[in-house]
């Protein structure tokens, strides 16, 4: 039995069109989704992984489907094309020695 058959109310005939066309319309624009998340996350990722790096992870993750492939891979390799820069060591200052002859203030 056809949902859509002659019997059917207006109203359901006009729902189901409705419904129809809004998906239509939400899988044209789902691509573009993805770039606009791209473009919002430039900053940080160009941060993280430097100019070059960034830039090129950024501009893959941009382009409908490459990118979703490009994450897909890098999920199941379990590591980015393109690596974070290293975190440089954060030098640590030794305390100052001081003389066991000085008195300290209290």
């Amino acid at each position: 039995m056809d949902c859509t058959g002659p019997g059917m109310a207006t109203t359901d005939l006009l729902l189901h069109w409705g419904g129809r066309r809004l998906s239509k319309r939400v899988s044209r624009s789902l691509p573009w989704i993805g770039t606009a998340v791209a473009l919002a996350t430039i900053a940080s990722t160009m941060k993280r992984k430097g100019l070059f790096r960034g830039a090129m992870d950024t501009g893959l993750n941009a382009v409908p489907f490459l990118g979703a492939a490009k994450n897909v891979v890098e999920i199941a390799r379990g590591r980015d094309f393109f690596p974070d820069r290293p975190v440089p060591a954060r030098a640590i200052r030794p305390e100052p020695l001081r003389s066991p002859l000085r008195a300290r203030p209290e």
